[in-house]
Parts: structure tokens; C-alpha cells; sequence
């Protein structure tokens, strides 16, 4: 059993400031000259590609956890449960 769920938003936008550290030491090294508007690049376009790729998973998890609450009908419901005074 996993201990947290997986967060693909997560993982691009770690993969992309890999790239980008990658990037700025190959630069430093001298082993290429890349050009400061391709790091502006990378950088804008990798948040806007993991802002999606998170917005696409919570919607997924959503979808599912509903899915399942949907078809688990045997709690109690939340107004029954005591945790309320009711008048």
C-alpha cells in the first residue's frame, strides 16, 4: 500500500527544474551556450504543462472519489452522526 498518493503535477514540475539546473550547468561548464530566452521558456512552459497535468489528476481523484462514495451506502449520514446538536 503506498504511503501518499501520486501527484503527477508534482513530478513535471520536478523533472522541469531538473532540466533547468541541467541546463544552467552545462551553461556554466561551457559545454553549451544556451541562449537566456530558452530557460524563460522552459520555465513558463513547464508550470503551465504541470498546471494541467495537476488539474487533470485532481479532477481524476474526484471523479473516482465520488464514483466510490456513490456506491458505499451504508454509513450513517453526516447530520446522524452526533457530532452536531440538532433542534
Amino acid at each position: 500500500m503506498p504511503r501518499h498518493e501520486f501527484r503527477p503535477g508534482r513530478a513535471v514540475t520536478g523533472l522541469v527544474m531538473l532540466a533547468l539546473a541541467a541546463g544552467y550547468a552545462a551553461d556554466a561548464a561551457g559545454a553549451w551556450d544556451a541562449p537566456p530566452q530558452f530557460f524563460i521558456a522552459l520555465f513558463g512552459g513547464g508550470l503551465w504543462t504541470a498546471a494541467w497535468v495537476t488539474l487533470i489528476g485532481y479532477r481524476i481523484r474526484r471523479r473516482r472519489a465520488a464514483k466510490s462514495a456513490s456506491s458505499e451506502s451504508d454509513g450513517a449520514p453526516p447530520s446522524s452522526s452526533g457530532s452536531h446538536a440538532m433542534r
